[in-house]
């Protein structure tokens, strides 16, 4: 392809399109399904499309804010969270949590959700998720532009301290990502894709 025939913009100008092709681009996206309590013990359960694992050792995970939400108030005040697994059986679910509701409404409640207790921290976990990381906070940013202007998105790392399995995502030892369905954020206002047998294709790195 030439230069001249990519649809091609500068961010700070504008895309030009009907909808910002960013995060239908960067995508599909894990879900940071974030489970918090506050100071004062109301729980809070939270979906975040810019979520991810950053390191094996040690193990880290970070979601990003996009404005003061309570989940981040939440973790300032406790250092700690929890991640579940989003399954297809729990997007709807899920869906509800995203809600824009006040404080002091308990989002598990609000979804039908039971809570599990953790092990190491307060920050409840969805009892119902196949898999559920119990995290403390190691670094919480607010991302800046080139400028070195503060913008208004803040970025909370945590480090995995506790690890649940339902041990039917396992094989022989193996953690089998396929077996819960797991469900990822894509672009636009509604966009989600499940992760299936039927669009797995095995390719090893070069030796």
């Amino acid at each position: 392809m030439s230069q001249d025939s990519f649809h091609s913009y500068r961010p700070a100008e504008g895309h030009r399109l009907a909808h910002d092709p960013l995060n239908a681009i960067v995508a599909p996206r894990p879900i940071g399904w974030i489970g918090t309590v506050s100071d004062t013990g109301v729980a809070n359960l939270a979906p975040y499309s810019f979520f991810n694992l950053f390191s094996y050792r040690p193990p880290i995970i970070g979601f990003s804010s996009s404005g003061e939400k309570d989940s981040l108030a939440n973790v300032r005040a406790t250092g700690a969270f929890t991640w579940n697994l989003v399954s297809r059986a729990l997007a709807e679910a899920m869906n509800l949590t995203s809600a824009p509701v006040g404080a002091e409404v308990d989002e598990f409640a609000l979804a039908g959700l039971e809570k599990l207790p953790s092990l190491e921290i307060g920050a409840p976990r969805v009892a119902s998720s196949p898999v559920q990381f119990e995290c403390k906070v190691t670094e919480i940013l607010r991302l800046k532009t080139l400028t070195d202007t503060p913008s208004n998105n803040w970025m909370v790392f945590g480090e995995v301290v506790h690890v649940h399995i339902d041990p039917a995502c396992l094989a022989d030892g193996v953690y089998r990502t396929v077996a819960a369905v797991p469900i990822a954020r894509g672009g636009g206002p509604a966009d989600y894709f499940e992760v299936r047998d039927d669009t797995l294709f095995l390719m090893s790195r070069p030796r």
